[in-house]
């Protein structure tokens, strides 16, 4: 099955740049190397590429020589992610591999323990800050969570369900763009920012060597950064459906019909999943434009086209309504 084109909101590249900013180095070298148009910062609604997000983040660990992208005290050099991955190698399960993982992470710097925590069924990794009277920069907690979550899924053999994200924040104004990337019930203003699974699955056999490790390293900075998509979910396939048969865009009836399934029936479970059809269309339809216009030349008036859209003006205007930008923004973006 051909794979939807990923986006990445623009408030997770802010979020980024934020260690670099905090050294006091111009961000504008990096936004350029990376293929980003700078004044992209500035639309609340912009997004990127998933391969331009990843270039990024590669910059940023080559450039500051840091793993963690300038956030902690000291810089943990390159190599260290390295080092708390092959610390789980070898692990009887993943509960041993959990506490390698924090252990290595602790020997590593100086401002947060990983701790395990229980609550009921449910078996938790919280970040405690050692000095509570600095704050941290929210992209900070998304970013260990995240990495530390990937990191023990592939671990256990490519899946954990997160039950439940715990943040140690109020809910920020781009929360909307949190489902792809913390796809579990999200709650905000706890004590600890936390990812919960279920307990049993400590007992999990870790299913990695060290040839299944090099191979997860070649391409880290995507298995941990990029969100991923299920496939198993009605939206997987919604997506999927629509990417097979570009540029007919089928409705909601032919879709359903496709799908094997009432109009009714995809509909409300759709909903169940938080989204419509039309959301998901239009979704498509903002990722493939922005995908294609920082990786080809095609004119706008035959990307309309194939978006569906009656002609030029017409998608332009509902590109700027999706990000906040005209499309030229993203085709100087893409050099």
């Amino acid at each position: 099955m051909l794979q939807p084109p990923i986006t990445i909101p623009i408030a997770f590249v802010y979020g980024m740049l934020s260690g670099v900013e905090a050294r006091g180095q111009p961000c504008d070298a990096f936004l350029a190397d990376a293929g980003i148009a700078p004044e992209l910062l500035q639309q609340t609604g912009a997004r990127v590429t998933a391969d331009q997000y990843v270039a990024l983040f590669r910059l940023v660990v080559e450039r500051l020589d840091d793993d963690f992208l300038g956030f902690m005290s000291r810089p943990l050099r390159r190599g260290s992610f390295v080092l708390i991955a092959r610390s789980a190698l070898g692990a009887p399960n993943l509960e041993v591999a959990v506490r390698r993982i924090a252990r290595t992470i602790h020997l590593l710097q100086d401002d947060v323990v990983l701790e395990s925590v229980r609550e009921g069924a449910l078996a938790g990794l919280a970040l405690r800050f050692i000095d509570p009277s600095v704050v941290r920069p929210v992209f900070l907690h998304e970013a260990l969570l995240r990495v530390i979550w990937r990191l023990l899924a592939w671990l256990a053999g490519g899946q954990l369900p997160a039950a439940r994200f715990d943040f140690a924040f109020e809910s920020p104004p781009y929360v909307g763009n949190y489902g792809k990337v913390f796809p579990a019930p999200l709650h905000f203003g706890r004590p600890l920012s936390a990812f919960w699974f279920d307990a049993a699955r400590l007992r999990d056999p870790v299913r990695r060597d060290e040839a299944a490790l090099r191979a997860y390293l070649a391409d880290a900075q995507s298995n941990v950064i990029v969100p991923r998509r299920g496939d198993d979910v009605v939206s997987a396939r919604v997506r999927g459906h629509l990417q097979q048969t570009q540029p007919a865009w089928p409705d909601l009836v032919a879709t359903a019909d496709a799908l094997h399934m009432s109009t009714a029936t995809l509909q409300r479970r759709l909903a169940n999943e938080g989204v419509s059809f039309q959301s998901l269309k239009d979704e498509l339809r903002r990722d493939t434009a922005i995908v294609r216009l920082n990786t080809s030349t095609v004119p706008l008036a035959m990307l309309a086209d194939e978006l569906g859209f009656a002609d030029s003006a017409a998608f332009q205007r509902a590109f700027k309504c999706w990000t906040g930008s005209a499309p030229g923004a993203y085709r100087r973006g893409g050099g």
